[in-house]
């Protein structure tokens, strides 16, 4: 039983969407003791520069003929498919960074997407995944900014539609009311809305270790 972990925040310390991801984890691993934790951290391993062109370009090239850089990016695609196919559950962890995704979980997305094991093949049905969002302000029904949250969507779209996933949404809001002042009248509701996403995290993460267990051949 493999958890696989993606965190795409550019901070360590004082990030929503890391410490939410870490109370699904304990969910799991409650569940699931001893489970293996599979970690990709984007802020301090990054997708290389180029690697994405270089993956594509290969695609498009005979093996015979590829550049020392096109190797190099297959092989880094192929990392990251091989870790997200050998995994039972899934959590991507993410902010909102100015209304859409960060710039390096898109590389990410792109560089398995460029894999011929995840383009049209739907290889994640069956499989839980959670997305752990933080998102700086208030984005809900009837805000000034419904509908600016265009990372959501596209995660879902990826996780879901194109590779099959069974996606569960766990979000945290306001989360940078603690540090703006002109927020400082929704702290409490910001307070609110990261505990309850602690407690949806750590029920999601159980309910996972759950549904792979009972999934798991006898």
């Amino acid at each position: 039983m493999t958890l696989f972990r993606l965190d795409a925040s550019i901070r360590d310390e004082g990030s929503v969407s890391r410490a939410v991801a870490d109370s699904l984890q304990r969910g799991w691993q409650q569940e699931h003791a001893g489970a293996a934790v599979v970690r990709r951290d984007l802020r301090l391993d990054p997708v290389p520069a180029g690697a994405w062109a270089d993956a594509v370009g290969a695609a498009q090239t005979p093996q015979d003929a590829w550049t020392p850089a096109q190797r190099a990016a297959v092989a880094t695609s192929a990392t990251y498919v091989d870790e997200l196919l050998a995994a039972s559950a899934v959590v991507i962890a993410t902010p909102l960074y100015n209304f859409g995704v960060a710039q390096h979980l898109k590389a990410w997305v792109d560089m398995l997407m460029v894999d011929p094991r995840i383009s049209g093949a739907m290889p994640l049905v069956g499989t839980p995944v959670a997305l752990v969002i933080a998102r700086g302000g208030g984005y809900g029904p009837g805000t000034p900014r419904e509908g600016w949250d265009h990372a959501t969507p596209y995660l879902t779209r990826i996780f879901a539609d194109a590779l099959g996933g069974e996606v569960t949404v766990v979000a945290a809001e306001l989360t940078l009311a603690d540090v703006k002042p002109a927020m400082a009248d929704l702290r409490p509701l910001a307070a609110q809305s990261r505990e309850q996403a602690h407690a949806a995290a750590d029920r999601t993460g159980r309910e996972f270790a759950r549904l792979v267990t009972a999934a798991a051949p006898a």
